[in-house]
């Protein structure tokens, strides 16, 4: 192969790898956009969790108060009617607090139809549980690594085709075009898996 045959040839790799990195990085800030945003949702998540649970705890102190006064016997028959039924309620409102809990821990989905309680916006079903983030926050993150790993070997890539067209001795400049291309090509194998896997989000 001659030189300038060799040069267009390797500068059109070049040029094609250079491509697939700017394509790679652009998805790749993408999803580590998302990541980030999943993980604000999902703190989030487990302080809304955490509200639910202080509202839950405190409802139950105020019924375990109340059943301990008619335990004791030391309340008029008709009061303690009257507190029978603030306690029904009570139970109820507590009943209602898990369920919400549940729902936001492992989302609509997860908790199925019969389950929806807590509202978005007016609208039941719609809850993404925090754990359902977490799933999601490792999903990204491992396409997040390969999406590094797509970019450490195009940036290589880049680097050995540049050498190759440098060198002036033949064996060379061949040595460095294979390991570019192979580079290269493990480069964009990376890229297209760091795609499918975050794309599955």
């Amino acid at each position: 192969m001659d030189e300038n045959k060799f040069e267009s040839k390797c500068g059109v790799l070049i040029a094609i790898f250079a491509a697939i990195m700017a394509i790679t990085d652009m998805f790749g800030g993408k999803y580590g956009e998302e990541e980030i945003k999943f993980i604000n949702e999902k703190s989030s998540a487990y302080m809304w969790f955490q509200a639910k649970s202080i509202r839950g705890t405190v409802t139950e102190g105020q019924r375990d108060m109340v059943n301990a006064l008619l335990d004791n016997n030391s309340i008029g028959n008709a009061s303690a009617e009257k507190l029978k039924t603030y306690t029904e309620k009570l139970t109820a409102k507590i009943n209602k607090y898990d369920k919400e809990k549940t729902e936001i821990l492992l989302g609509s989905a997860s908790v199925g139809k019969d389950n929806w309680i807590q509202d978005i916006d007016g609208k039941l079903g719609l809850v993404i549980g925090a754990q359902e983030y977490e799933k999601k926050i490792e999903v990204l993150g491992s396409a997040g690594d390969k999406f590094d790993l797509s970019s450490l070997f195009l940036q290589l890539c880049l680097v050995m085709g540049a050498i190759s067209i440098v060198v002036r001795k033949p064996k060379l400049q061949k040595t460095f075009f294979y390991i570019m291309l192979g580079l290269g090509i493990t480069g964009s194998l990376y890229s297209v898996a760091a795609m499918n896997i975050a794309a599955s989000v």
